[in-house]
C-alpha cells in the first residue's frame, strides 16, 4: 500500500514537471485558430535596447494579437515602463499580419527601448507564421 502511494505520488511529480516544462518547448494553435505563444529571447538575441536585449512573449489568439509579456531585461524601470506601456497597446488587437505591417510610435525619452521591442514584436510575429530563419522558443498555453 505504501509502495502504491510513493509511485502515484512520483507520477504526479512527474507530470507537474512535464506540464511546467511544456510553454518553454512546445506550440499549440497557430495560424488559424487557438492559441499560440512566441518568446522572442532567441530569435531577437542580437536585438538590443539601451542596456542589452528586450525579449517578449506574444499570445496569438485566433489569429490576432492578445496580450505582449516583456521579459526579463537590464533597461532601466521607468524608461522601459513608458517604452513597454506605448508600444504593446499599439500591437494588441491587431492581426498578425497587421502588427508585421504596423508602422509602430516610439515613447518620447525612451526610444532604443522602444525600438528593440518593436523590433522584437515584429520579429516574434513572423515566426508565428514560419517567415523566420532564427528558430525560436514557441510556447504553449
Amino acid at each position: 500500500m505504501i509502495k502504491k502511494k510513493y509511485t502515484i505520488l512520483g507520477l504526479a511529480i512527474v507530470a507537474a514537471a512535464l506540464i511546467s516544462l511544456a510553454p518553454s518547448t512546445m506550440a499549440k494553435g497557430g495560424k488559424n485558430g487557438g492559441t499560440q505563444v512566441i518568446y522572442t529571447g532567441e530569435i531577437a538575441k542580437k536585438v538590443i535596447g539601451y542596456n542589452g536585449t528586450t525579449p517578449v512573449k506574444i499570445t496569438i489568439t485566433n489569429g490576432r494579437i492578445s496580450k505582449i509579456e516583456a521579459q526579463s531585461n537590464k533597461e532601466t524601470p521607468a524608461y522601459f515602463n513608458k517604452a513597454k506601456d506605448k508600444v504593446f497597446k499599439q500591437f494588441i488587437g491587431k492581426t498578425v499580419d497587421e502588427g508585421i505591417k504596423l508602422k509602430a510610435d516610439v515613447a518620447t525619452g525612451a526610444t532604443y527601448s522602444s525600438e528593440a521591442l518593436i523590433k522584437n514584436i515584429k520579429m516574434g510575429l513572423k515566426e508565428s507564421k514560419g517567415q523566420s530563419n532564427k528558430g525560436g522558443k514557441r510556447m504553449s498555453r
